[in-house]
């Protein structure tokens, strides 16, 4: 037989498989759509919470009030010192009358609370410090607190412990999900090509009998689940990505305030991984099938 009618006869055998055994092969397909679908969804839902956590981090700032008698040139060095440590992202400096502005502008609606301000202003003058991320604000406080020229240093002290533990376990239980939902599609995907080699054991035996090899009797089913996958797989894309269109039509007009991921390049990125996820999961499950239930 030569390649083409080989390759051929793999491709006839999958497809007759799948379309002797229809309801069984369109159930398949439905559930790994399914487990798919909802994998896809938690995958965009713990990107969406790592976009958060991320907008969250970002807003965590320390603030080193300074004392008054603070050198300008003492001021300086520390600054840059400041803006040179690897865990800090920005550093920036607010004087006393820009300290004095912002409160200005923050209680705009209650200036009488202001008034004479302007000719003996208390507020201390202060450096914003920025971490790359929350779990290093702490350290970056502590250190702060140790130099001369600081009066106090204050960063929310307790909220941002919270803060990284919310952040921690919300992206634990993206990455668990995906691994529990990811092993129920392997397990559908076995159990039906399992039924088919169950379907077709007399027929098996014959072509054994006739001398057919191991790979020659394997290669349709692994065929098949890789159909099966790929189907699955292109049902869940298809339905994540008009959902996840229609959700971000409905917010921006709801909800305007509520940001979601709108990076389409990163979304096409996952919808793919899920094609490919499908096609992979299908293969896993055709040769973890047919290596307990298919002996040749």
């Amino acid at each position: 037989m030569s390649l083409f009618n080989t390759l051929v006869y793999y491709w006839r055998e999958a497809f007759t498989s799948i379309a002797r055994n229809s309801w069984l092969s369109l159930a398949c397909v439905g559930t790994v759509a399914v487990s798919l679908m909802v994998l896809g969804c938690s995958v965009l839902l713990a990107l969406n919470a790592a976009a958060l956590a991320a907008e969250l981090e970002s807003a965590v700032e320390i603030r080193a009030f300074l004392k008054d008698d603070l050198a300008p040139d003492e001021l300086r060095r520390w600054q840059k010192e400041v803006a040179e440590w690897p865990e800090v992202s920005t550093v920036q400096y607010v004087s006393k009358s820009q300290a004095l502005e912002e409160m200005k502008q923050k209680f705009a609606d209650r200036r009488e609370i202001l008034q004479g301000l302007e000719e003996n202003n208390p507020l201390p003058a202060m450096l914003r410090v920025k971490t790359h991320r929350a779990d290093q604000v702490a350290g970056v406080a502590g250190r702060l607190a140790a130099f001369p020229g600081v009066e106090e240093v204050n960063y929310g002290r307790g909220l941002v412990e919270k803060l990284v533990q919310v952040v921690r376990w919300i992206r634990l239980f993206g990455l668990g999900l995906v691994v529990a939902l990811a092993a129920a599609a392997v397990f559908l995907v076995s159990t039906n090509i399992r039924l088919s080699v169950f379907a077709r054991r007399r027929e098996i035996g014959i072509m054994v009998f006739l001398g057919a090899t191991s790979w020659f009797v394997r290669l349709p089913f692994l065929l098949e689940g890789m159909l099966l996958g790929l189907a699955g797989a292109a049902i869940a894309a298809g339905a994540v990505y008009l959902g996840y269109r229609q959700l971000l039509a409905a917010l921006q007009t709801a909800m305007p305030f509520v940001q979601l991921v709108t990076d389409w390049r990163l979304i096409y990125q996952i919808l793919g991984g899920m094609v490919g996820a499908g096609v992979l999961l299908g293969s896993l499950g055709s040769v973890i099938s047919l290596r307990r239930f298919l002996k040749v």
